[in-house]
C-alpha cells in the first residue's frame, strides 16, 4: 500500500497537447483534410452496406453489378451470406500460423454462426449507418468508432482487404472528432448536444466580465 501511495502523483498534472496534434485534430482550419477523409472511408462503407442491402453494386467502377452473393438481407434466407463468412474465418482458424485466432474462432462459431440473421442486419444496416454518418458529417466521431470496431472484427475474421486502409484512416476520424465534421452537420450537432462531460454547449452559458458568451467545440 505504501509503495502504491508514494508512486501516486500528490497533485494532478496535465500535460498540454502538442501544437501539431493541435493544429491537426482540433483547429477548423485543417477541416477540408478530414473532409476529403471523411467522404473516402464513408464512401467505402455505404457501397459496402447498399451492396449488402440491394445486391447492387454503387461504386463507380461496377456501378449496376450484381453481386455475387446477392443482399444480405430480405430474402428468406438472411443468414446465409454470415454463414458462408464464418466458414471461410473458420477455415483459417487451424495449422501452425493460423489467420484467425481461437478465441475469436469459438465465437464466431457459438454466438455468430447461431445467430447468422440477426448478425446480417447488424452488419449490412452498420455498414450504411456508418456511411451516411462519415458521408454527412453527423457524429463522426461515433460513426468513426463504430466503423473502426467493424474493421477490427473483418480483420480477426482473417478478411485483410482495405479493412486496414479505412481502418487507420477512420481511427484519424476519431481522433479529430471535433473538426471532423466541420464541413457538415456536426458543425451544428456538437453544439446543440455538447458532450456527457459538458453538457448542450449551445445551451450552457458563462459570465466573463459580465459577458455571456456561448462555448464552442474547440
Amino acid at each position: 500500500m505504501r509503495l502504491f501511495q508514494t508512486l501516486q502523483p500528490r497533485a494532478s498534472t496535465q500535460i498540454p497537447e502538442p501544437p501539431v496534434a493541435k493544429f491537426l485534430f482540433a483547429d477548423t482550419r485543417m477541416a477540408w483534410l478530414w473532409l476529403i477523409v471523411r467522404l473516402y472511408v464513408g464512401y467505402e462503407w455505404i457501397t459496402a452496406g447498399i451492396e449488402k442491402l440491394t445486391g447492387r453494386s454503387i461504386a463507380f467502377d461496377s456501378f449496376g453489378e450484381v453481386s455475387k452473393g446477392g443482399a444480405w438481407v430480405f430474402r428468406g434466407h438472411d443468414g446465409t451470406a454470415i454463414q458462408g463468412f464464418v466458414a471461410g474465418a473458420l477455415a483459417q482458424a487451424s495449422g501452425a500460423h493460423p489467420a484467425v485466432q481461437g478465441w475469436y474462432a469459438a465465437f464466431l462459431q457459438h454466438v455468430v454462426l447461431p445467430n447468422a440473421g440477426v448478425f446480417a442486419y447488424m452488419v449490412t444496416f452498420g455498414e450504411v449507418l456508418i456511411g451516411l454518418g462519415l458521408i454527412f458529417g453527423a457524429l463522426t466521431g461515433i460513426a468513426a468508432f463504430f466503423g473502426v470496431f467493424m474493421n477490427l472484427n473483418f480483420l480477426l475474421a482473417g478478411t485483410v482487404s482495405i479493412n486496414p486502409v479505412i481502418g487507420a484512416l477512420a481511427l484519424l476520424l476519431v481522433l479529430g472528432w471535433r473538426v471532423a465534421g466541420y464541413y457538415g452537420l456536426d458543425r451544428y450537432l456538437l453544439p446543440l448536444l455538447g458532450t456527457p462531460w459538458t453538457g448542450s454547449l449551445a445551451r450552457k452559458q458563462t459570465h466573463d466580465g459580465g459577458t455571456t458568451a456561448n462555448h464552442a467545440l474547440r
